[in-house]
């Protein structure tokens, strides 16, 4: 399993961007899929979760109503879509893989995830 996240880059607030998660693999319409993010000098948090089965989805509260996950199964890609980007979420945004779901509910923890892509870089400017 590979994964490999790109769109990050620089914005000004108020701004938006979309994340991609490109995976390999056969079964990716299994999968939980999640984002996380770390910001310098912080700990790797969780933003946002999707189900296997696209009917379901979780947010962090720091940005509920502001990002919303997505997936395209038949592309083997998991999206982010961040709109009015402040610059408390600068951070390197990982995608995440949980490749053996033992229920509906998303996992939130960092453990709970099997495989994590490159991380892309997302700079908020004030």
């Amino acid at each position: 399993v590979q994964l490999q996240a790109s769109g990050g880059g620089l914005v000004q607030a108020g701004g938006s961007l979309r994340l991609s998660c490109a995976a390999s693999g056969r079964t990716f319409s299994n999968w939980h899929m999640g984002w996380f993010r770390q910001a310098p000098g912080k700990e790797r948090e969780f933003v946002a979760g999707i189900s296997w089965s696209e009917g379901s989805t979780t947010y962090a509260n720091s940005v509920k109503g502001r990002f919303t996950i997505s997936r395209d199964n038949a592309k083997n890609t998991a999206y982010l879509q961040m709109n009015s980007l402040k610059p408390e979420d600068t951070a390197v945004y990982y995608c995440a893989a949980d490749v053996n779901p033992t229920a509906l509910a998303i996992g939130v923890m960092r453990w709970e995830y099997d495989y994590w892509g490159q991380g892309t870089l997302v700079t908020v400017s004030s």
